[in-house]
């Protein structure tokens, strides 16, 4: 599988900066099969670089306002993103991205993970940290098996 990560969010906005943080745990200990884009807050300036990379899945990963517990991993769908509960941090609607991607690959996945604070200056969160491991050690076992937004389940 040639698989492609982007994550998208500010490290200068607190929780926000989980995405980010995954980049850089993956360009540190990459991982067999997949490729990182840390995309920040204009994922679209990358969609270039994903049409010339033509993966076989896309994985976009980002601070989600879903109201759930903070550090709560949820795999949303495009009808969540639509209703855009995306912390919007961002210079382009992430519905917008989202389907810019499947039109270079049709496996793109939206991995959403609840933020306790996103303002400027705040540290990132000891849940959102967490969850930033948990989201690695899933895709080092090779799996996306995250719950659903609908799913009522809690990592842990």
């Amino acid at each position: 599988m040639k698989g492609l990560i982007i994550t998208v969010g500010n490290d200068m906005m607190g929780d926000d900066g989980a995405g980010p943080l995954l980049a850089r745990t993956l360009k540190e200990s990459p991982l067999q099969g997949w490729q990182v884009i840390d995309g920040g807050s204009a994922p679209e300036n990358y969609l270039h670089v994903v049409n010339e990379l033509r993966p076989d899945v896309v994985v976009v990963v980002d601070a989600a306002e879903m109201g759930l517990e903070p550090g709560s991993i949820r795999l949303l769908s495009e009808k969540d993103i639509a209703r855009q509960f995306i912390v919007t941090t961002h210079n382009l609607p992430l519905s917008i991205f989202i389907g810019a991607l499947k039109e270079i690959t049709p496996a793109v996945y939206f991995i959403g993970i609840q933020p306790r604070t996103v303002a400027f200056g705040f540290p990132l969160s000891a849940e959102v940290e967490r969850a930033v491991e948990i989201i690695y050690k899933k895709l080092q076992a090779g799996s996306l098996d995250f719950p659903a937004l609908e799913d009522n389940r809690e990592m842990g």
